[in-house]
């Protein structure tokens, strides 16, 4: 019997707003979005570590603390702003309080901090409005999912939507968070052997010390770059997969590696070819719904991916350079300017990524982009996001990351070659959205801007020839013109 998601009587949108990475994402952007009727996304990547700044920088509006003030259980909420607030802010020469990804086997602190964080995106997402709202993840970061997960539940998400990986445990870890049942997860850990069972688990009741609450489970999409991996999903997933974004490699941030012989172009680029193309008839076979992405951010795309049987579009690059996005207002002003002069360029970095996936870089001065800055930059992993998991000789759990020390990569069993053109993707990240971590003796962290190929083109979106800024609405209504929904004000 096919289990029903309790979302079905959410509608599916035509336009998906990209859930672009550590915070870009943010909740006024999502919020923007959805209240126009498509689907805001919110980036559950590094949120417990953007909580935690946002809190140490005094929380200047409140939101964060209205959020906190809305957790259903306050005891738990009170413990994280005892832990981070601080009044006014921390000094600007001081640093943000260390953070790290979740370990396998996480303290309650930990725990609570990261579900904590995941509501409170969310809940303000979808704050005085019945639009719907959804939340990215990326399958290879791993070990935080579960209470990610719960924690966007209990905020009452419509939709979970996770790339980068094969995340087929995930809908039917939707189904039993749903019914307050405990979920594990496998590991991907590196030279693992047959007889190894590494995972994650988490216990709604334990977390909750018994009082779990029966959650809506929101609609998965899963973020594919291929027909033959949707069809998987489709098919072995545990759990119904409810539709499928379908990502070409022209879209920012990471892209799938292409298939086949690894090449590279004159300029250094992963080479895409025809075993790269979609089969869009296989995927009209699913008969599930699934949208296109990776350069349909103009007038008409959307009617090109209809005649596909696309049911619409993701869009992240052009949500990326609005007002609402979580990108610094400085990093955005410069990059349409550069728009308006022809200047700006994005290259696919095969290298740049710890996880050994092609990268979009936006070329801007100032930035991580520019290889002396990355040489000049001491080599830390202090986030941790994009570590490895590897099988230590005694069968423990070890985790290292190509961008941290090369001796320190080394030790643990990695090779050279693997830290050669390795950019600090989470340090970087953070940057861009206005919370750089400060290093004694080196000051603030560079930006990493990662965008689509088609960056240029949001010059389309400015309301006039002289404007320096433009809008989410500015995006929906010259994407979808007459199909434009209006705002939506009422809670469901």
């Amino acid at each position: 019997m096919t289990r029903m998601t309790e979302t079905d009587d959410v509608c599916d949108p035509v336009l998906i707003q990209g859930g672009m990475g550590v915070a870009v994402s943010n909740w006024r952007l999502a919020r923007a979005v959805s209240r126009r009727g498509q689907m805001g996304v919110v980036s559950g990547t590094a949120i417990d570590a953007v909580l935690v700044r946002r809190l140490q920088l005094g929380d200047p509006g409140g939101e964060v603390r209205r959020g906190l003030g809305e957790f259903p259980y306050p005891e738990m909420a009170q413990r994280v702003k005892d832990r981070y607030f601080i009044p006014g802010g921390k000094s600007p020469d001081s640093p943000f309080a260390a953070s790290f990804v979740l370990p396998m086997r996480p303290t309650r602190d930990q725990l609570e901090l990261v579900v904590v964080a995941n509501f409170v995106e969310v809940f303000l997402a979808k704050e005085g409005h019945s639009g719907p709202v959804g939340i990215n993840f990326l399958e290879k970061i791993q070990t935080p999912t579960l209470p990610s997960l719960y924690g966007a539940m209990l905020a009452d998400v419509d939709y979970v939507l996770m790339g980068a990986g094969i995340p087929r445990s995930i809908p039917g870890i939707l189904d039993r968070l749903s019914d307050g049942e405990a979920v594990s997860m496998p590991l991907a850990i590196a030279d693992a052997s047959a007889g190894d069972d590494f995972h994650v688990s988490f216990s709604p009741e334990e977390f909750t010390h018994g009082e779990v609450p029966w959650l809506r489970r929101p609609k998965f999409l899963a973020i594919v770059a291929s027909h033959t991996l949707a069809s998987m999903l489709a098919k072995k997933s545990d759990g119904r997969v409810d539709g499928f974004v379908v990502e070409g490699p022209t879209a920012g941030g990471h892209n799938a590696p292409p298939r086949g012989k690894h090449q590279l172009s004159e300029s250094g680029e992963p080479v895409y070819g025809d075993r790269d193309e979609v089969d869009f008839g296989v995927l009209r076979e699913l008969g599930r719904p699934f949208w296109l992405a990776g350069s349909y951010g103009s007038e008409g795309k959307l009617e090109q991916a209809r005649r596909l049987g696309a049911k619409g579009i993701q869009v992240g690059t052009a949500f990326a350079f609005c007002t609402e996005s979580g990108i610094e207002p400085q990093l955005k002003r410069r990059v349409i300017e550069l728009a308006k002069q022809q200047r700006l360029h994005v290259h696919t970095d095969a290298a740049a990524s710890p996880t050994g996936f092609p990268f979009k870089v936006l070329q801007l001065d100032g930035t991580l982009s520019e290889q002396p800055l990355v040489d000049e930059r001491h080599r830390i992993c202090d986030l941790g996001f994009l570590r490895q998991g590897y099988r230590r000789e005694d069968g423990s759990v070890g985790w290292r990351c190509p961008g941290e020390p090369v001796q320190s990569y080394l030790r643990k069993g990695g090779t050279e070659s693997d830290t050669l053109g390795r950019k600090c993707v989470c340090n970087g990240l953070m940057a861009t959205v206005g919370l750089p971590q400060l290093r004694r003796g080196s000051g603030a962290e560079l930006p990493l801007i990662t965008a689509g190929n088609e960056v240029q083109s949001i010059l389309q979106f400015l309301p006039s020839e002289d404007a320096e800024e433009y809008s989410a609405h500015h995006v929906i209504k010259h994407l979808l013109g007459s199909q434009c929904t209006p705002s939506v004000s009422a809670q469901r």
